[in-house]
This record gives structure tokens, sequence and C-alpha cells, in this order.
């Protein structure tokens, strides 16, 4: 046989079938045709199956950027967020703080006008934006490096998607806790004097510069003052963390999903941001007011304080001089030493309802009881609309750039090694 028909009849189909048939075995050439062919067809079906959860394996896989660029984008993208609602949080921490009988701040929008036509931008709406900073950029660095490691060691260790970015967010929250809660005790004091000898509102503090705040807060108060409200802070924080990033990861899968790329463009990532921060700060708001009530409640002993007194006794408390600070400290007792209790972290959007009852107990399941008790499910959700405005646009600030700047890093040549793969 030549060389071409050789080639020609490995192309040629077998007429093998045909001979059986015409043999005599036409069922058993048909059972056997039909067998091989569902063989055939769940053979195929596996393999696309296969071929299928490799994709989203080596997506998943794509997905995961090096811890570094996780840091750097979280945290630049935290800290803007931050800082773009400092004037807010300075309206209601001044709102939350104000000893003057009447207020002298009530709605939002004249408290606004009343602090910068009577202090300014930099001393007034944004007094204490240094220690915010100081507080926003590391906290975000280790809350972003921390979830991702834990949320892919999860993963990896089999834990459901969804409830590893639920651990992940709670778990974030908690390790940057101890940079945050310190530099958020500095800022809302800052926040609350404004600028120094400050002549419109007599807050009770008066700190040169936040390195002078944090000097006396420690000679005067001890170490443990930066860390006030702290048990109230991530009660609410951690729960809100944690529910964030869940609806936020969830949400990003179904954009990814219904739009076919991991690119879900500009539109899509600002509703993803901003929803998932919406709907985690109206669900945790119950957590928000109580907190709120518990640190800017007075003990019956501070009660009695006068606001001119508060701020002697503050003014001597701040003295430079070691000798007046000290005979100060001897002649004032315990009980007399102010306490302001001021909200911490993010801003509580939860203003006081006047002539509600003083919780009198610093638990937050006991302070939840007494609220449901005398003010029924509404006094759960006592602004709850500002604090949804306030988390949906702080997160969906900080999400939109995170997204973008890890992009950013990917392409960036300084941040990739040899092989195209990025610095870890």
């Amino acid at each position: 046989m030549s060389l071409a028909s050789r080639i020609a009849n490995i192309f040629t189909p077998s007429q093998a079938p045909q001979h059986a048939a015409t043999d005599g075995y036409d069922s058993i050439a048909l059972v056997g045709g039909e067998g091989y062919k569902q063989d055939e067809g769940y053979r195929f079906s596996k393999g696309k199956e296969s071929i299928n959860n490799l994709a989203m394996e080596e997506e998943e896989e794509e997905a995961r950027p090096p811890y570094l660029h996780s840091m750097i984008a979280g945290g630049i993208g935290g800290t803007t967020g931050d800082l773009l609602m400092h004037s807010l949080d300075t309206v209601k921490t001044r709102q939350q703080g104000d000893p003057h009988i009447p207020p002298r701040y009530t709605s939002m929008s004249s408290s606004y006008a009343t602090i910068f036509r009577q202090e300014g931008f930099r001393r007034g709406l944004y007094s204490g934006v240094t220690p915010a900073f100081l507080g926003s950029f590391p906290g975000t660095i280790i809350f972003f490096g921390t979830y991702e490691y834990s949320k892919r060691h999860l993963i990896d260790l089999g834990v459901h998607h969804s409830l590893a970015y639920l651990a992940g967010g709670f778990i974030a929250d908690f390790a940057a806790s101890f940079v945050y809660v310190p530099s958020e005790v500095l800022k809302t004091r800052l926040q609350l004097q404004g600028r120094y000898n400050n002549p419109f509102f007599q807050s009770g503090y008066n700190y040169r510069s936040t390195m002078d705040a944090a000097r006396t807060i420690i000679r005067m108060e001890g170490i443990s003052a930066l860390f006030y409200g702290y048990k109230a802070t991530i009660f609410r924080d951690l729960p809100f963390s944690a529910l964030q990033f869940a609806f936020y990861e969830q949400e990003q899968d179904w954009a990814k999903q219904w739009v076919g790329s991991r690119d879900i463009g500009l539109g899509l990532e600002i509703i993803t941001g901003a929803t998932a921060g919406g709907m985690a700060g109206v669900i945790t708001c119950p957590l928000d007011v109580v907190k709120t009530r518990i640190q800017t409640q007075l003990n019956p002993q501070e009660e009695s304080i006068s606001p001119a007194r508060a701020t002697n006794l503050q003014q001597q408390r701040a003295s430079p001089s070691p000798t007046k600070s000290s005979t100060a400290r001897q002649s004032i007792p315990s009980s007399a030493l102010q306490k302001r209790r001021i909200s911490t972290s993010s801003p509580s959007t939860s203003v006081r309802k006047p002539g509600s009852v003083n919780l009198d107990t610093s638990s937050v399941l006991t302070g939840l009881k007494l609220i449901y008790k005398t003010e029924g499910l509404a006094g759960w959700f006592r602004g709850v609309g500002p604090r949804a405005v306030w988390t949906s646009v702080q997160s969906g600030t900080m999400l939109v750039l995170y997204q973008a700047l890890l992009r950013r890093l990917e392409a960036h040549p300084v941040m990739r090694d040899g092989d195209g793969s990025g610095i870890v």
C-alpha cells in the first residue's frame, strides 16, 4: 500500500459498525453506539466542569493581591475617607460634648456655619486632624493586612467564603483598635477644644498641640485614659467592620458574575462600597446609640460641677509647672476630676434625646435593654439616617480608592519583580 493510501485511511471513518450491522447484530451495534455516546457526553461534561473549577481557582488566585499592595492601598483609601468626613465628625463631637445649657450647637447645618464663622476651617472644622491622620493611616494599614491574611487562611482551611469575610473583618478591626482608639481620644478632645484659648467654646480642654495633649493626659490621668471607651468602641466597630466587608465581598462577587469580568467599572465599585457601609451602619445603629449614651452621660458627682469650674480644673491639671500641677492634683478630690464622656472611633451620629433616661451603666447589653424598655425600637435607631449617610460615603470612598490603587500598584513596574509577580 502506498504512503498516500495509508494517510488517506487515517482520516477515513471506520466502517466496522456498518459491517457489524449487516452481519445480523443490529441491536448490539445500536445499543453499543448509544452507550458510547452517553459515555462520551458524561466525560465531556465532567471535563468541562473541571475546566470551570480550575478557571475559578485561577481567578481567585489572581484576585489575591500581595499583602504589601493591600496594606498600601487600604492605608491611603481608608485615611482619605476619614479625612474627607472629618468636618462632620467635628460637628457631631461638639454636639455630643457640649456642656452648655441651653446647647450651643443644635442642627447640623447651623453648627457647621457657626463653627466655620467663629473658628475657621483649619482650627475649627478640622481641629484634631493631626491625631486623626496619625491614627487612621497606620490603623487602616494594620486592618487591611490583617483582613487579607485572615480571610485567605480561613478560605484555604475550607471555611465558607461568607464566614471567612465576616471573621476576617472582625479580627482585623480588633487588631487595628489598639492603634486607632488612643488616637481617637486625642482627636475628640482637640475637636471639642478647637483652637488654643478658644473664646467661642468652653469645652474644658485647652491643649497647645497634639503632643501637649498626649503628655498632659498621660501625666494627669495615666496612660489608661488614652483607651477610655475602648470596650464600648469595639462592641460597635467590630460588628460593623465584619458586616461591612462580608457585604462588600459578596456584592463584589455578584457584580463580577453579572459583568463577566474582574473589572466591574467605577459605577458598580461605588455602589458596592457605599451600600456595604450603609447597610452595616444601619444594622449596628443600636450599638452606636448605646455607645454614645454611655460615653456622653455624666456621673452624678460630675453633674454638680459647673462648666466654669470644670474648665478651671482642666487648666490647673494642664499647667506646665510640676509644682503647680502636683499641688492642684492634691487639692482636687478624685470625684471632682473631670471625665468628659466623649465618643471615640468613627463619629457617633446619634444625639441623645432631651429628657431620656440616664443609663447609669457601662454594660452595652444592659444599656440596650434600658433604651428599648424606655424608648422602644425607635430609641435603638435614633440618628440612623445620618449614620447611614456617613458610613456610606466613608466606606464608598475608602473601597473605591482601595480597588483603584490596587490596580495601579499591580501595573506599576516598581512594585513587580522580575518574573512579573507582585512583591509580597
